[in-house]
């Protein structure tokens, strides 16, 4: 048993800390343009695919084929804030969710229209050796997600504190008027913003592929990532980086002892668990753990 629970614990972070990477490009995107991402699903979605096309179908080495896929997710991320959202500044909140609602149907529609089939795989990136860990035995790819998230994670971190560009960013997210007065671009700003919300995604989606393949229900790992941004908190990186792992936790402690227990009651748990969680948290505390109370006098 006990065996059993330091395997769903360690599997349980690294998924959270995947939710976690993805739900940055939601909190990123809410902190600079109080724009609400709803196609974060999608574009794992996509990104996942693309990766599948660059390094299967064209046969791109490894290095190569990354390239391009960062690429792609920047000029995905650059033509969504373009030529979708750009003409909608200033405009109501529930015109900016429909049309991101919008475009991840379009981008669903295209992936399906371009990888028709339903289930493939990445190749591995990882080396095959299981890693003993007391009684545990675990796949040495899980162990490197979570590598990969946390050095993520500060590089992210640094570039928000010490640069120039990450600097504007959460200035923006505070004052839009006091950047402009700056005489620095706000829509450059959303432009990158979104931007860097793609490429987390992408990272996100390659690294959840490389675990599970890539099939459409990539689709439900952008609504689980809304469950970690409603917990966490809708402004709050941090908060984002330490839900993650706590949805992680929950889904995978509580799909794999409920469905020990009740094999026959809880068959599909693990899909509903980040989704209670959000009720639970709407109840009880709007804001999320980290996001910030705001009292508006009318």
């Amino acid at each position: 048993m006990a065996q059993e629970i330091l395997q769903y614990t360690i599997i349980g972070i690294a998924v959270g800390m995947v939710y976690a990477l993805i739900a940055l490009g939601f909190v990123l995107i809410w902190k600079s343009s109080s724009v609400a991402n709803l196609t974060l699903g999608q574009i794992v979605l996509a990104s996942s695919w693309f990766t599948y096309s660059m390094l299967v179908q064209a046969k791109l080495p490894l290095w190569l084929g990354f390239i391009f896929v960062v690429l792609f997710a920047l000029a995905l991320g650059w033509a969504i804030e373009r030529f979708a959202l750009r003409a909608l500044i200033a405009q109501p909140i529930l015109s900016l969710i429909t049309v991101t609602l919008g475009v991840s149907y379009f981008i669903e529609g295209v992936v399906a229209f371009i990888w028709p089939w339903s289930v493939d795989a990445l190749p591995r990136f990882f080396p095959n050796e299981p890693v003993h860990i007391g009684q545990a035995v675990i796949s040495q790819e899980y162990l490197w997600v979570v590598s990969i998230c946390l050095g993520l994670f500060g590089l992210l971190s640094l570039f928000f504190r010490y640069h120039k560009m990450g600097i504007a960013m959460r200035a923006t997210a505070d004052d839009q008027m006091a950047v402009q007065a700056c005489g620095i671009p706000v829509t450059s700003i959303f432009s990158t913003s979104w931007m860097f919300a793609c490429l987390v995604a992408a990272v996100g989606g390659i690294l959840v592929s490389s675990l599970g393949g890539i099939t459409y229900g990539l689709v439900e790992t952008g609504l689980k990532a809304f469950s970690v941004v409603i917990l966490g908190g809708l402004d709050s990186f941090l908060g984002a980086v330490l839900a993650g792992p706590i949805i992680g936790l929950a889904e995978s402690l509580g799909s794999g002892l409920l469905y020990r227990a009740f094999p026959l009651l809880w068959p599909g748990i693990k899909d509903i668990i980040p989704f209670i969680i959000i009720i639970i948290v709407m109840v009880i505390k709007p804001f999320g753990l980290f996001g910030e109370s705001r009292i508006e006098r009318i």
